[in-house]
């Protein structure tokens, strides 16, 4: 219990890590923003109490925010995932249930079950950040071509990651 603490402490400071010194510092032309960071709220036990969530996705987004002058934008983005997050699971639920021991993982609902649930949380998370950010609507077609755009490359970005955190696991 206290090494899973511990592992899940190591991979909360490697996504800020990751997100703040690399991705941040990445240009695509403006229109590609990726938020590999999200990924460990996706990742997080089924297990986990809603309270911890809420909390853990609080000091994310803080974290974030706190290393890019976003005033908020990235913790409000990550708490409203985080909110959303156990309906999404409620949603998507096989008939039985999920399984006590499982995460949401690849190896034990496979990829398209993990593809759906990642979508969901990712697109929710980037429509929310990407017209918060811009916080007019004169700019839509733009603001939502963007938030698309970010989607699809977090996404693979995630799926990327999955599989080099994951792999044997």
């Amino acid at each position: 219990m206290i090494s899973l603490f511990f592992q899940y402490v190591g991979r909360f400071i490697l996504f800020v890590l990751v997100q703040l010194l690399i991705l941040n510092n990445i240009q695509f032309s403006g229109l590609i923003n990726p938020y590999l960071y999200i990924m460990f709220i996706i990742i997080l036990p089924f297990e986990t109490p809603n309270w911890l969530i809420l909390f853990t996705a609080f000091a994310l987004g803080i974290s974030i925010d706190s290393f890019t002058n976003t005033l908020g934008m990235h913790t409000s983005a990550t708490l409203l995932i985080a909110f959303i997050r156990p309906y999404v699971l409620k949603i998507m639920a096989p008939r039985e249930g999920y399984d006590t021991g499982t995460l949401p993982r690849i190896k034990f609902y496979g990829l398209q079950w993990f593809i759906r649930y990642s979508l969901i949380i990712t697109v929710v998370h980037h429509f929310f950040l990407f017209y918060l950010e811009v916080f007019r609507l004169s700019d839509f077609f733009l603001t939502f071509s963007r938030a698309f755009i970010s989607s699809i490359f977090t996404m693979i970005l995630i799926l990327l990651t999955h599989y080099l955190l994951f792999k044997n696991k």
